[in-house]
């Protein structure tokens, strides 16, 4: 099969040409934490705010990546694993394209979030820690789901009967749990601005 597989990265239009001319650099901002965390309002409040100053960027959220790209995957652990390798694939792709990308996704381990970072490159791959305790989280329980958990309803969820590993090389922590959420998108934003900044 590999013998009839023909990459053509060579011969299109390079990266670098790409972000000179969206006058940007492309980077993967990986937010990573607990369901109900705030991981999706502060990826869109991020994505307004560069959006704002000039900048070209797309939200992968969970929710939307499995009723699309990856709607046949569960939630087992090779599933897991399959979910995360195919949206570093997607996030490398448009990263070529010079294009900032903002991820929400839970991310649990610290080999599932290696296996991201292996894939888009460590110098292209900004890890943030979205730090808000379970008893938080659970206290929010936007969508319902760690009711649902905590009943049995839901198997292999996050924080409840399957293990969150607490982040060990991110880059930014930033405590939804302490913070409100536009502070805590300008925190995000002062952060990623100058890695962002075409110079």
């Amino acid at each position: 099969m590999a013998d009839n597989i023909h990459p053509v990265f060579d011969r299109i239009v390079q990266r670098e040409d790409k972000e000179k001319m969206l006058n940007q650099r492309s980077k993967v901002i990986w937010l990573t934490g607990l369901s109900g965390s705030g991981k999706t309002t502060l990826g869109v409040n991020l994505e307004k705010m560069l959006f704002a100053k000039g900048f070209i960027t797309q939200v992968l959220d969970g929710d939307n990546i499995r009723s699309g790209i990856n709607r046949n995957l569960k939630f087992t652990e090779a599933d897991r694993y399959e979910n995360i390798r195919r949206i570093a694939e997607v996030n490398k792709l448009l990263l070529n394209c010079g294009i900032i990308t903002i991820n929400c996704f839970i991310s649990p381990t610290e080999e599932i979030r290696n296996i991201a970072k292996e894939i888009i490159g460590v110098e292209n791959f900004i890890e943030v820690f979205v730090n808000s305790s379970l008893g938080v989280c659970e206290g929010r329980d936007v969508k319902g789901l760690y009711k649902k958990a905590r009943k049995g309803e839901i198997k292999n969820f996050t924080g409840i009967d399957s293990p969150y590993d607490t982040p060990l090389g991110y880059d930014l922590e930033v405590r939804t749990d302490l913070f409100g959420i536009q502070e805590s998108a300008q925190i995000l934003f002062d952060f990623v601005l100058d890695k962002v900044t075409y110079e």
